[in-house]
């Protein structure tokens, strides 16, 4: 019985190692199709603020056809470890693309969790044709804050 505090303790003493020991390369956010670095958000969001100014000005002066394949950034939404905008590509109202086009988060991990979730939710949109997605377990509040991006891009293409 002596044994098992030792072996409880060398697996503590184990795992904090290989907490300590794991680190990202900041390449792991360019790795991420979308994904933008603090120092370029602030231009990302102007130029997107302005394609979306010449986008709308475009769609009230020829009326969107029903056919016309048409994109739009939804809202970014501040959400627990971070911020995260979506764009919405459609032709009428099939959507035919999703990608993220600003995420910025507060820590490694949470990129890393970003990356990997993201996918995920891309195909739930693209196969339901939705927001109503389900959230990814264990990425909650990104799931949360993608879906309502999501919606207001839907709703400013229009789409339910």
């Amino acid at each position: 019985m002596k044994r098992a505090p030792l072996f409880v303790i060398a697996g503590t003493i184990a795992g904090l190692a290989g907490i300590l020991s794991y680190h990202t390369h900041p390449a792991a956010q360019a790795a991420l199709p979308g994904a933008s670095s603090p120092a370029t958000a602030g231009a990302q969001a102007k130029r997107a603020g302005a394609a979306l100014g010449k986008h709308k000005a475009k769609l009230k002066g020829a009326g969107a056809a029903a056919g016309s394949v048409q994109s739009v950034v939804g809202a970014t939404e501040q959400y627990g470890y971070g911020e995260l905008a979506v764009k919405v590509t459609a032709s009428g109202s099939h959507i035919t693309d999703v990608a993220v086009t600003t995420l910025q988060t507060a820590e490694p991990y949470s990129q890393q969790l970003a990356g990997q979730v993201i996918p995920t939710l891309r195909a739930e949109v693209l196969s339901g044709q939705s927001a109503q997605i389900n959230g990814v377990s264990g990425a909650t509040y990104t799931s949360q804050a993608y879906a309502m991006s999501l919606q207001a891009a839907l709703d400013k293409l229009h789409i339910r």
